[in-house]
């Protein structure tokens, strides 16, 4: 029998580092209080049913199933309200980062951005908490083949995106994207 007498506080001490990281990867790093949110409106619904949670004898696992089902929902709702594209006014300065492995974080995270959430969400799981495929299904609700296939699409997605990466890097002169040399 699990044990139901960890407090509620005590396990968002214990854990909200960690769930606070696949709550930025769900939301691809776009913005950092859009995580913040994320997590705080899963743990207000865990926190309602806790002790019944806390029988299921995994909190851990529930907690991210409702952020993943939050992440979706989010998504949704941006397609029906969706954010206006930013304008060359916007932009700010280009500043040039030399140091790759930041543009690297950048380009993996915004291809991460691109994908469906329950692509997105699966491959957090799978490669990010390290789940297997049958408990990335369990967490996200559905079979193992849906994980598999929804891996397998992302991973191609996101082989596309870098792919294409280096010849719009040709594309476009050093000189654009860093500013004057």
């Amino acid at each position: 029998m699990p044990d139901v007498s960890v407090p509620f506080e005590d396990f968002v001490r214990a854990r909200s580092a960690a769930l606070f990281r696949f709550a930025l990867l769900l939301t691809a790093h776009q913005d950092r209080s859009e995580a913040e949110d994320l997590l705080q409106e899963a743990l207000e619904r865990v926190y309602r049913n806790w002790p019944r949670i806390c029988r299921s004898g995994d909190p851990e696992r529930y907690v991210r199933r409702v952020l993943a089902n939050a992440s979706a929902d989010r998504w949704r709702r941006l397609r029906r309200r969706p954010e206006r594209p930013l304008t060359d006014d916007d932009a700010g300065p280009l500043a040039g980062d030399h140091a790759s492995d930041v543009a690297d974080r950048d380009f993996l995270l915004r291809a991460l951005g691109s994908l469906a959430p329950r692509q997105r969400a699966v491959l957090v799981l799978r490669y990010f908490c390290d789940l297997s495929e049958a408990e990335t299904a369990d967490v996200l609700g559905c079979g193992v083949g849906t994980v598999k296939s929804q891996a397998s699409r992302a991973l191609a997605r996101l082989r596309e995106i870098s792919d294409a990466a280096p010849a719009a890097a040709q594309a476009c002169p050093r000189s654009e994207v860093h500013g004057s040399e």
